[in-house]
């Protein structure tokens, strides 16, 4: 460790992707980026004065560690072998090696790769969310309580797989083509939620001393359509982005947002979408531990939304190191910087 408190050393843990650990296309390309979004975040510590190592999250990652013994692991791995809800081996892995590593450990990994799960635990913590059921088979009775639109969500692949324009169902008939089309093709029950129609905002919470919470409104640039969501194009289809972000400041939801970092088992930093209807009521409709981590060139949302607040990329990642190697030395986190306090 320097005299500043940074590690000297970091390994990189990104995702092994082949595109046969893949049902489809598009779950494959929310992962084919993974080496060069690390070696791109590499790319700053390198420019902090850190040596970087690069490894993928395959069986011969503790031979890795064992030999370069990094200081501290960022791990970015989303899937192993293609199955999202392996990524928790990782942390689990880390843990018995006692090698300090950033996002949530096993509990929070396995959680979020649950949905119907996670909306139980917000739903019974007081965080407010859709009227919701889980589905493991297309022909299975609907909860007469739900009303439509309702909108159907893979219940363990996050990344906006399958969310495109065709999410939305307006009746029985076009949700049960839709269901049977998702199940036969992943494998996996399917979420069904109310479609909540309104505004949709972005929230990422980043620990510290404090847990501070920065929040952004999806400014959609079309707004004549019947449902205006975020999809799957604009996430990962190249020069297609239907909104833009815009400061959105409630303490009312940064509590909602710290409330659901906790019951979900997050750490170090996460992300949460909600959708906020005609009358400014909240619901959460996704959570994501270790969401996509990348400065603004990789577009990702916590570099863009924190950018709002006057913190770029390097803040966030020097933060990040610091209370990762000062948790892992049982000390107090670091309070925020002159700078993050002037950002509020």
């Amino acid at each position: 460790m320097d005299k500043e408190g940074l590690p000297q050393s970091v390994a990189i843990i990104y995702s092994e992707v082949k595109r046969e650990y893949f049902p489809t296309e598009a779950q494959y390309l929310t992962e084919k980026d993974a080496k060069h979004d690390a070696e791109v975040i590499g790319g700053y510590l390198d420019r902090m004065g850190i040596k970087v190592y690069y490894y993928p999250g395959n069986p011969v990652l503790v031979a890795d560690l064992l030999r370069d013994k990094p200081d501290l692991v960022i791990n970015l791995v989303g899937s192993i072998h293609g199955q999202e809800y392996l990524s928790s081996m990782i942390p689990g892995l880390l843990e018995s090696m006692d090698v300090p590593y950033t996002g949530a450990g096993i509990l929070g990994e396995s959680l979020v790769y649950n949905k119907f799960l996670v909306k139980e635990l917000l739903q019974s913590h007081g965080v407010p969310v859709p009227r919701f059921q889980l589905i493991s088979s297309f022909n299975a009775p609907l909860d007469y309580k739900l009303r439509f639109p309702l909108i159907s969500k893979l219940n363990e692949i996050h990344g906006a797989v399958e969310i495109t324009k065709d999410a939305v169902s307006e009746n029985e008939k076009h949700l049960r083509e839709r269901l049977k089309f998702l199940i036969s093709t992943y494998k996996q029950p399917v979420l069904v939620e109310e479609f909540i129609v309104g505004r949709e905002v972005t929230a990422m919470l980043l620990e510290g001393l404090n847990k501070k919470v920065y929040t952004a409104e999806k400014v959609f640039h079309a707004q004549d359509e019947k449902y205006v969501f975020a999809t799957f194009d604009d996430q990962w289809t190249e020069g297609f982005n239907s909104f833009h972000y815009e400061k959105y400041q409630d303490p009312v939801l940064s509590e909602y947002v710290k409330r659901a970092f906790d019951v979900s088992r997050m750490s170090d930093y996460g992300k949460f979408d909600i959708r906020v209807d005609q009358s400014n009521r909240y619901y959460f409709i996704d959570s994501n531990s270790n969401p996509a981590f990348g400065p603004k060139e990789l577009d990702c949302a916590i570099a863009n939304i924190l950018g709002l607040y006057g913190i770029d990329f390097t803040e966030i990642l020097k933060r990040l190191l610091l209370n990762t190697m000062r948790d892992a030395q049982g000390k107090e986190r670091l309070p925020f910087t002159a700078n993050e306090y002037a950002a509020e």
